[in-house]
């Protein structure tokens, strides 16, 4: 084993969490996010070389993982449904009134992102959550950048409705920058 090749695997290791959280975010399955994520290191670890030093590798890995879910998805069309993420007894939650509150408010949210269709939610989750830029996102997905933009502008605004967040009034010139 090279160097590099202990480099490639301490680096895929370190990203294991970020690449859970995508997987769960797109299955709601903790159990099968995990064989993806499994999966998805089981091929990087194999196509390792293909890995072009300079490029974004959670942009790669995000990519790898996305396409095995897809393949995932093709295949489980005729095999029926897999269970949600909010039969998962083992989330921990606080107690009292604060709790109360944040159980409510984080069921409202994933809700309004669970009823996002898939690709807002993606790129909702690789813009927001996993920071990637506009043209990272479009490169993982394999879609111009402007759908990425257009489909981000649509998820956000579904969850500001969810949300009961009024949008802003139309500005005026002055504040566009625009002539008096």
């Amino acid at each position: 084993m090279t160097d590099q090749d202990i480099a490639f695997g301490e680096r895929l290791v370190a990203f294991l969490p970020n690449l859970r959280r995508f997987a769960i975010s797109l299955c709601r399955s903790r159990d099968i996010a995990d064989d993806l994520v499994q999966a998805a290191c089981e091929k990087a670890l194999l196509g390792s070389e293909r890995f072009e030093e300079g490029t974004r590798f959670d942009a790669w890995m995000f990519r790898i993982l996305r396409n095995l879910w897809i393949d995932q998805l093709r295949r489980q069309k005729t095999a029926g449904s897999s269970e949600e993420i909010d039969a998962q007894p083992e989330l921990a939650v606080p107690s009292g009134e604060a709790g109360s509150e944040a159980r409510m408010t984080l069921k409202s949210v994933a809700a309004a992102i669970d009823d996002l269709v898939l690709e807002q939610r993606e790129v909702l989750l690789l813009t927001c959550v996993e920071d990637l830029s506009y043209r990272e996102a479009a490169e993982v997905l394999g879609i111009p950048i402007g759908t990425v933009m257009s489909r981000l502008a649509r998820a956000r605004k579904k969850l500001a409705e969810a949300a009961g967040i009024e949008p802003e009034a139309a500005r005026s010139p002055d504040m566009r920058g625009g002539a008096r």
